[in-house]
């Protein structure tokens, strides 16, 4: 039996995913590994994590997020939408990673944006998504499709519950009553000093802060064993990512 691999935010870290994939947690054709979204913007190899990802799913099973950061680079490639705001949080990165691929490359890269899922359930009842929904009756009931990527809420939600209040509740959140575990990335554990991944009542926050000073990490979701890259500024030292 394989594992199942929930895989935190890479901001265009491709020198520590690799690291991370291959020779930390070694990974097999056996496993399955979720990756929960913002795979650009931020780190100089932004365009060419896409490209090792596209590569990668021919030879394991991989399951795709969509994060923020994909869907404003994705607009980016379609539109030529651009932020002054986007630039500065990392889009700078993945404009000049994409200014160096070629017209069939950006297609292939285009149709990998277009084909990550807002969300994903397994057949153990967790969701895995990159930032959350807002929707009581769950993500299949949700208005609009960016609370997916975009949303803060159930993070911030869980990090300020009362433990002391129990799942039976009439005051436990709804949301949480939903699945069994979500997994998410989006906001960085390092925001409230930790470096590993955190569980806070039925959500795991696999985001430890790789645009920044942190590692990309690896959660297997039935055991919670951790695994984790090298900081990843200090395999681009000449960089500052997104700080």
């Amino acid at each position: 039996m394989g594992r199942t691999l929930a895989i935190g935010d890479i901001h265009g870290g491709l020198k520590a995913l690799k690291q991370l994939l291959h020779e930390k947690v070694k990974i097999t054709a056996e496993d399955t590994i979720i990756f929960l979204g913002d795979y650009v913007d931020g780190w100089s190899d932004s365009a060419n994590v896409v490209s090792y990802l596209i590569a990668l799913n021919k030879n394991f099973n991989c399951i795709f997020m969509r994060g923020n950061h994909d869907d404003l680079t994705h607009q980016y490639l379609k539109n030529g939408t651009m932020t002054d705001r986007w630039i500065i949080h990392g889009g700078q990165s993945s404009i000049d990673g994409y200014a160096k691929l070629s017209s069939e490359e950006i297609k292939q890269h285009m149709l990998f944006f277009t084909e990550m899922q807002n969300y994903y359930v397994d057949d153990q009842n967790r969701l895995f998504v990159h930032a959350g929904f807002t929707n009581l009756h769950g993500p299949e009931n949700e208005y609009y499709d960016t609370g997916f990527y975009w949303d803060r809420t159930l993070w911030e939600m869980v990090i300020a519950l009362d433990p002391a209040i129990k799942k039976d509740s009439d005051f436990y959140p709804k949301r949480l009553q939903i699945f069994d575990e979500i997994f998410i990335g989006h906001t960085p554990v390092t925001r409230i000093g930790k470096t590993l991944p955190v569980n806070k009542a039925s959500i795991w926050n696999v985001d430890t802060g790789a645009a920044f000073k942190g590692c990309i990490s690896a959660l297997e979701v039935d055991t919670k064993e951790v695994w984790q890259s090298d900081p990843v500024h200090t395999l681009y030292p000449n960089e500052n990512g997104r700080n």
